[in-house]
């Protein structure tokens, strides 16, 4: 991507100094959802808003038909400190929701090509690996421990049910895994994601940034806001993590 790494000596070094990486979920470990849409999800929880709530619901929610879009969107919505607040219930009842899609969708899911092989040449190179995701921890892990790769992790950093403003572009899940992998300079960490989103928490964390995505329009944008390289495949983080192995 780019023509950045087309040469291998740029591959090799695609790692260079990193002391962790921190991977999301849904997209360079797995296709959490495949093709199919999350709309249904997103209308199952405006009914469920709506009955709680007893009222109209934003027209930013009535037209959101994501379900990780329409979680924020629903947090913009409750004001505790309104002299005739919404129930939380709603927002719990939403996320919960979510999770029960999650936790179904990581029984078909199958790995990214090549993400086995990549940790572990990251963990024969002792890089510590953590998930940084805006996926809930315990899909994730059920999906890595089905798949033998838990142990390979150090941490699984989900969404944070208590405060749904903590998803990615917000930097809070990556702070968290910084924290912890027990404080490195987040200049040493690369989060490897494949949206705009992570990019973001990326560098408001102040760590590095690794895009994974096949759309030449997405990469452009990633490598135009910052990233530190773009790659399609997993191919170029495994010859630079094979790289960085340590010697017996």
């Amino acid at each position: 991507m780019g023509g950045a790494l087309d040469a291998r000596e740029d591959q090799l070094g695609l790692l260079e100094g990193v002391e962790a990486v921190l991977l999301d979920f849904d997209g360079p470990v797995c296709d959490l959802f495949g093709n199919v849409s999350t709309a249904p999800v997103a209308s199952e929880i405006k009914e469920k808003v709506r009955s709680i709530w007893g009222r109209d619901l934003d027209q930013k929610v009535e037209d959101c038909h994501d379900s990780h879009g329409i979680l924020l969107l629903l947090q913009d919505m409750y004001d505790p400190t309104d002299p005739d607040p919404r129930s939380r219930e709603a927002l719990r009842a939403a996320e919960e929701t979510v999770t029960e899609y999650e936790a179904k969708a990581v029984l078909l899911a199958h790995p990214a090509p090549g993400v086995e092989k990549l940790v572990n040449a990251l963990r024969w190179a002792e890089i510590p690996l953590v998930i940084v995701s805006n996926n809930a921890a315990e899909p994730i892990r059920a999906y890595l421990e089905r798949w033998d790769l838990l142990e390979q992790f150090q941490d699984v950093i989900g969404r944070d049910p208590h405060d749904l403003h903590h998803m990615k572009p917000h930097p809070r899940s990556v702070e968290r895994a910084l924290e912890s992998l027990g404080g490195p300079p987040p200049s040493e960490c690369v989060l490897i994601g494949d949206q705009l989103t992570d990019l973001e928490a990326a560098l408001a964390a102040r760590t590095r940034f690794i895009g994974y995505t096949q759309s030449p329009v997405r990469a452009a944008r990633m490598l135009e806001r910052g990233a530190h390289a773009v790659v399609s495949s997993h191919e170029p983080l495994i010859s630079a993590a094979e790289a960085m192995r340590k010697p017996n």
